[in-house]
């Protein structure tokens, strides 16, 4: 093994075949990384918010190594599909949040170019949630690269590496999403 992704690679695909060692050797290679991305999931948050960034590393990998139906290709697949499933946490909290209390101070956010929360633009993480649905519905691969993008920290190249694209037509893609979600978001 060359290099820590070649070996998170090799573990990702021992524990996918079952291997439970491989699963508790990967954690200390991901773990960094992922709190990273939780971190910066979290401080985008109301200041009132419950879930903290280990809970949210620690569900999103548990949910990651425990699917024995995935061939993971890389590390950066990994971080992909982990972003994916911190989402789906982070909307059903946000859900769970709306549902205890009218309203209830969900998840604000926005798609600016360097993916970060803009206090002036704030869009609501349900209503995000729910166009993407819509745009995976019309328009997959765009719905994919937001999502890699956005909720994964990816580059252009790694979301197109993921995806399968050159790099031009996930830049395309993305910026393509972007305005569509502006438009469906601003309805």
């Amino acid at each position: 093994m060359n290099s820590r992704s070649d070996q998170t690679t090799e573990l990702l695909q021992m524990a996918a075949a079952g291997d439970e060692k491989a699963a508790d050797r990967l954690m200390p290679l991901v773990y960094d990384d992922f709190r990273r991305l939780a971190n910066s999931y979290l401080q985008q948050e109301s200041p009132g918010h419950t879930l903290r960034p280990t809970a949210l590393v620690n569900e999103a990998y548990l949910k990651l190594v425990n699917q024995t139906k995935v061939d993971w290709k890389s590390r950066t697949h990994f971080f992909a599909v982990g972003a994916q499933a911190m989402r789906r946490i982070l909307v059903d909290h946000a859900r769970t949040k709306k549902r205890v209390k009218r309203g209830g101070g969900a998840r604000r956010i926005s798609l600016d170019e360097e993916l970060t929360v803009s206090p002036q633009r704030n869009e609501d993480v349900l209503d995000l949630d729910e166009a993407l649905k819509k745009m995976a519905e019309e328009h997959p691969r765009a719905a994919e690269i937001v999502e890699l993008r956005f909720f994964g920290g990816l580059s252009v190249a790694e979301a197109a590496e993921v995806v399968g694209v050159s790099e031009r037509t996930a830049r395309n893609d993305w910026t393509f999403a972007r305005a569509w979600l502006r438009r469906e978001l601003a309805l």
